[in-house]
This record gives structure tokens, C-alpha cells and sequence, in this order.
């Protein structure tokens, strides 16, 4: 018997069981409740394009079966008798990890992602007792509290869900390159489920926003509704040059390979590139302008516990500018099967392309949240 069926917490989920993209009902189990464990009703759980990735075992990584799902907000049905900040009745959410050896540099500086025993929400095999861990695509979750924030009643559990996968990669790197001040002007690179929250929370701290898209019939949607300074189209060199040595920093969101070239000439001296989004090809690196303008690029990967907490304290001093369109989506109505059945819909995420879970919709700011609660 697998450990994880060993376990006494009878959970069910929905989970893939070869890379063909659909799910179904699955039943498994969870550890008990540990000392400095919370357990959760998962009552929302938003789709990642990570998912898709790990459903269709693009990387070649996957253990099937597996339950994705690592943007997880529910309510907390349980505690440890060592839990310090979470009582039974709150509004919690989880974000990619689950687990750190806790004593790392990185982890002694609230820098659990990128410990060497980070345990993944799903798909990933915990230091305790090997078994394959299942995400929130799922009735239940045991986590340690550590890796959970609480969110306030102020924010809808549905929109907080984009928050703890898509919010904290964007909320991070600002926080972290000093990209989060008043005054400091940010370019940021591609308006998809990334970029679009990073204009937001860039806004709401005070900075001098400009979008940098190739798509040029993104531009209201930047400028009108989400608010940015200015927008700028990447393949246009008149519009590049002309914003030349304007931009403090840029949060580089596009995953497609593209050139860089144009987005360090956008760079003040000492300027920087934090790239979060994941190219599947190596991207050419010019150095004489990075050397002769002081210029640096950056790679950014999600967040830690004391990333997390800000971006939970941000969302609630700022809930109207940082609430995005949201599509909640049952999952007791029926498996989610293959390409083109249209029973989803997104747009930041996957637009203009299908895939076993998603059909591009028309609506530029929607993210796909799952409802995982029982529904009449």
C-alpha cells in the first residue's frame, strides 16, 4: 500500500491519471492534523496554467495520478494544538509549497521557495514520509500554518484565490527590488494572468506603471481599466526609443521566448529585469548595454511565508483596486474533459489557445476559479 493511502484523513479529489487533460473523481487520503497543522475545507481553488503544464506532463514530470491545484482558499475546520495565528471558522488560503526544511539560509530569510526541500503543493514527494503530496483540486487540505495566510473578510474567497500563485510572483520581486515606492517607475512586460495583477498591485503602491505588450489592442484595457501610466507596443522601435533610460525597473512576465534587447534600452542606469515568466528555450543575453549601462537581470520564483503575509496585508488595504473578474466553475458538475468541449472559459491565461481545461473567452480579466464546495 502507498503512503499516502496509509493515511487517515479520507479525502477526494479530481485528478488526472495520464497526460490526456481530463480528470476525475479520485479518492485518496491526508495525514492527520499535526501539532502545527491547520486543516481546511477548500472552497475555491483558481486553475494555473502550471496545472495545465503538470496535467498534460508537458515537462516530463508528473506522477500520475495527480490533483493539481496550489491557489487554495477554504476554511479552517481544524487546528493543531501548536497552531499560534489560526482558529477554527477562519478564511485561509495556500499557496505552491506546503514545506521547507526550515533551517536553510533561505528559510531562515522567509525565502521558503527557494529552499533546497521545498515541498511542492502537488506533485511533490514530502522530507516526512515520501508519499507524492495532491493539490486543491480537493474537498480537504492538511498544511502546516506557516504556509497558509489568512485572508480578510473584506476580500472575496474566490478573487483571493489568483492571489496566492499569480499575486505573490508578481508582489514579490516589486517588494524585493525596491519596485514597491511611490515615484519609482515600472515597466511591465506582457498584460496575461501575471502582468495584469502586477499592474494592479505596482498602483496600488504608488509607482509609475507602464505596460510593454506586443499586442497593440491591449492597450485600453491597460490604460482604461487597469489603470496603467502608459503603454508602450514592444514591437514598435519608434515607441521604444522614445521611452529609452525612462524605467527604474521591469517585471518581465511573457514566457514565449522573446528579445530583451529592447526592454534593457528602456532601463535607467542600474536598472534591472526580473524575469518571472519561463521561456522553454535559452534567451539571447546582450552584454555591452548591460555592462555599460550597470544594468541587471533578475530571475524571480514565486514567494515565501513573509512574502505571502504582505501580499494577504496589501489585499486588504487595497481589495477595490486589486479585484479581477472571476468565473467560478463547479467541479461536482461534471469531469473536465478534452480540447474544445468549451466548458471552461479564461483569457489572461490561455488566450487564443485551447487546451484540455480551457477554451479562450472574450473577456480580457478573467481567471477560472474552481468551485470546489458542494453546491445545490
Amino acid at each position: 500500500m502507498s503512503p499516502e493511502l496509509e493515511h487517515p484523513q479520507k479525502a477526494i479529489g479530481w485528478a488526472a491519471r495520464v497526460p490526456c487533460g481530463v480528470l476525475s473523481p479520485f479518492k485518496f487520503s491526508r495525514r492527520a492534523t499535526g501539532d502545527k497543522d491547520v486543516k481546511l475545507k477548500v472552497l475555491y481553488c483558481g486553475i494555473c496554467h502550471t496545472d495545465i503544464h503538470n496535467i498534460r506532463n508537458d515537462w516530463g514530470v508528473t506522477t500520475f495520478p495527480v490533483v493539481p491545484g496550489h491557489e487554495i482558499v477554504g476554511e479552517v475546520i481544524e487546528v493543531g494544538s501548536g497552531t499560534e495565528k489560526t482558529k477554527v471558522g477562519d478564511r485561509v488560503g495556500m499557496g505552491c509549497l506546503i514545506g521547507s526544511c526550515g533551517t536553510c539560509h533561505s528559510c531562515l530569510h522567509h525565502e521558503e521557495n527557494y529552499c533546497p526541500d521545498m515541498v511542492l503543493t502537488y506533485g511533490g514527494r514530502p522530507y516526512y514520509d515520501g508519499s507524492t503530496t495532491y493539490g486543491g483540486y480537493s474537498d480537504i487540505m492538511v498544511v502546516e500554518e506557516r504556509f497558509t495566510v489568512l485572508i480578510p473578510d473584506s476580500l472575496p474567497l474566490a478573487g483571493a484565490a489568483p492571489l496566492l500563485c499569480a499575486g505573490i510572483t508578481v508582489y514579490s520581486p516589486l517588494r524585493f527590488h525596491g519596485l514597491d515606492k511611490p515615484g519609482v517607475h515600472v515597466g511591465l512586460v506582457g498584460l496575461g494572468g501575471l502582468g495584469h495583477v502586477a499592474v494592479k498591485f505596482a498602483k496600488a503602491m504608488g509607482a509609475r506603471v507602464t505596460v510593454i505588450s506586443s499586442s497593440p489592442e491591449k492597450r485600453e484595457e491597460a490604460l482604461t481599466r487597469l489603470g496603467a501610466d502608459s503603454f508602450l507596443v514592444s514591437t514598435d522601435m519608434s515607441q521604444i526609443q522614445a521611452a529609452t533610460g525612462t524605467l527604474d525597473g521591469i517585471i518581465d512576465t511573457v514566457s514565449a521566448v522573446h528579445s530583451l534587447l529592447p526592454l534593457i534600452s528602456l532601463l535607467k542606469t542600474r536598472g534591472k529585469i526580473i524575469v518571472v515568466g519561463a521561456p522553454d528555450k535559452p534567451l539571447q543575453l546582450p552584454m555591452l548595454p548591460m555592462i555599460f549601462g550597470a544594468k541587471g537581470i533578475y530571475g524571480s520564483c514565486v514567494g515565501g511565508d513573509e512574502g505571502d503575509s504582505r501580499d494577504d496585508g496589501l489585499c486588504s488595504k487595497t481589495q477595490h483596486n486589486n479585484r479581477h473578474r472571476i468565473s467560478p466553475y463547479g467541479l461536482r458538475q461534471h469531469g473536465l474533459g478534452p480540447p474544445g468541449q468549451g466548458r471552461c472559459q479564461v483569457s489572461f491565461r490561455h488566450r487564443r489557445r485551447e487546451h484540455p481545461l480551457v477554451v479562450a473567452s472574450q473577456h480580457l480579466s478573467t481567471f477560472i476559479v474552481l468551485l470546489c464546495r458542494k453546491t445545490t
